[in-house]
């Protein structure tokens, strides 16, 4: 009797997030690519705060290993750092909102 043990091999970051900048009004779209499918507890944050599928907040997921995020409508406030966390792998990038006149920091 002949067993085949194979290790399953931990999922790594193979592209992740990439500094975004857009206008006020625009939409910034994340995407972060994974080795394979299946890594559990997925979760994506802005500034800390973590985002929900809304009408807003578009989160979606392709054959399990490329997860995006799309931000429709920015506004000057929602500068700040988007992180996608996938288990412990975790890939970050700044979003910068730009207006037309200087957006004030808060």
């Amino acid at each position: 009797l002949l067993l085949l043990c194979h290790a399953e091999e931990a999922a790594v970051v193979v592209c992740g997030l990439r500094n975004t900048d857009v206008f006020v009004g625009e939409s910034a779209t994340f995407t972060c690519e994974l080795s394979h499918p299946g890594v559990k507890n997925v979760q994506w944050w802005l500034d800390g705060t973590p985002l929900h599928n809304n009408l807003v907040t578009e989160i979606s997921e392709q054959d399990g290993r490329i997860h995006t995020l799309t931000l429709n409508d920015v506004a000057c406030h929602d500068s700040g750092t988007v992180t996608f966390r996938a288990g412990s792998l975790i890939s970050s990038a700044k979003l910068l909102v730009k207006g037309i006149f200087p957006c004030e920091q808060e």
